[in-house]
């Protein structure tokens, strides 16, 4: 029986589905955990059955694309190659080198957002009146930080300059309209225009230092005793992108939402600060932003009960795996005691996720810092759901309560 004539256990696109895709996702964990649809193919809900084909990349081969995709795509040993050239980028020197233009960035952002605070009075903010703080300010996370920030960070770690970033806004609405039509016509095309970006950028660093930035280095690392080809280049830097635009700026959003939301949680952290970076992590955990990925099987094989052909492409649910109660109890208990190797919010694995020490290092940042700035966080509104295949969250209204 072929992919197209396997029955449908699922509609990933029925309403159902995208009103809540936590709630979805949870239902299908427990009643059909490898379930087939059209759209997903074979999807895997289980922490244990995506966690095997994490750990076993002879079996659940990356190579799912037509497309030059370095190194998500690859398998070993061709991954090894271009996995040594990735990690350069996001060593512990490197990282510390960074900070501080992200300390830099995210100052300078919060400050714009902060320089229209009113003063706190009554009604609604009252409770913020009586703790005696003067200001405040209401920021919708998602269009007013989450996605700024990633902008600016992404164009530091790069080297770009600030006048492509209106570019690369309007670039990542249309990708995601694109993305959640599913129109691979218009998704191609979107991709087809961010590839012209980073070519013009390239052109224009062929003859600079190798030093200059992180893009004019690309230009210089070799693989196989050969310079990376342009597509090569191209790939790893919309790989780097794609990830930040996207998942970083609904990192932002999920754990401001979170925080502002559970008033226990944010004192704690603002007490205590050194667990920032764990507790980002078990927040992206409760609430992934990043849903899917992709692998297809090299032979046959069996996932809780269920014959899957050599040849099926397979959708790794990371949402429901990180929520699979077999592993963590109550999924929305936060706890800052799991073990961390069952998190799999950044992957496991040789294709777990080279940029994690750069993501949580700037949610760390951007913490640091609001807390400095603030009394504390508050709701403002409802937030609204993202739709698949994105995760988090479309709208996040708080209220930053000022020192």
């Amino acid at each position: 029986m072929t992919e197209t004539q396997q029955a449908q256990d699922w509609d990933p696109s029925d309403p159902s589905v995208r009103v809540n895709q936590t709630a979805a996702y949870d239902r299908m964990r427990g009643t059909c955990p490898v379930a087939h649809s059209e759209a997903l193919n074979w999807s895997l809900f289980r922490h244990e059955d995506v966690s095997r084909a994490l750990h076993d990349p002879e079996t659940f081969s990356s190579a799912v694309s037509h497309h030059v995709a370095v190194p998500n795509g690859m398998d070993r040993p061709e991954h090894t190659v271009f996995r040594e050239v990735v990690d350069r980028y996001y060593t512990p020197e490197k990282m510390a080198e960074f900070e501080s233009a992200l300390q830099a960035l995210t100052a300078q952002l919060l400050q714009e957002l902060t320089d229209d605070a009113v003063p706190v009075t009554s009604g609604a903010q009252g409770e913020a009146a009586a703790s005696g703080a003067g200001e405040s300010v209401t920021v919708e996370v998602m269009s007013e930080l989450a996605n700024p920030f990633a902008l600016r960070c992404q164009s530091a770690f790069m080297g770009w300059p600030r006048e492509l970033e209106p570019e690369l806004e309007r670039w990542v609405h249309r990708n995601h309209e694109a993305t959640t039509s599913r129109d691979r016509s218009r998704t191609a095309e979107v991709a087809l225009e961010f590839d012209g970006y980073i070519r013009q950028l390239l052109d224009e660093r062929r003859n600079a230092p190798a030093d200059q930035d992180n893009t004019s280095r690309l230009l210089h690392e070799t693989v196989y005793d050969r310079k990376l080809t342009e597509d090569e280049i191209v790939s790893i830097v919309r790989n780097w992108t794609v990830g930040e635009l996207s998942t970083i700026a609904g990192a932002v959003g999920i754990v401001l939402g979170y925080l502002a939301a559970h008033q226990d949680v944010q004192r704690h952290l603002r007490e205590n600060p050194e667990q920032i970076v764990a507790a980002t992590d078990e927040i992206q955990r409760i609430e992934d932003p990043f849903v899917t990925n992709r692998r297809v099987t090299t032979r046959d094989v069996e996932l809780s009960g269920r014959e899957v052909p050599a040849g099926s492409k397979i959708t790794l649910m990371w949402s429901s795996a990180n929520r699979d109660e077999e592993v963590f109890g109550d999924p929305d208990e936060f706890r800052l005691d799991r073990d961390p190797q069952q998190n799999l919010v950044y992957g496991a694995g040789i294709h777990v996720c080279p940029g994690a020490p750069m993501a949580r290092l700037e949610l760390k940042v951007l913490l640091e810092r609001v807390f400095d700035l603030t009394e504390r966080i508050e709701p403002a509104g409802d937030m609204v759901g993202a739709q698949h295949p994105a995760g988090g969250f479309h709208t996040v209204p708080v209220r930053l309560v000022l020192r």
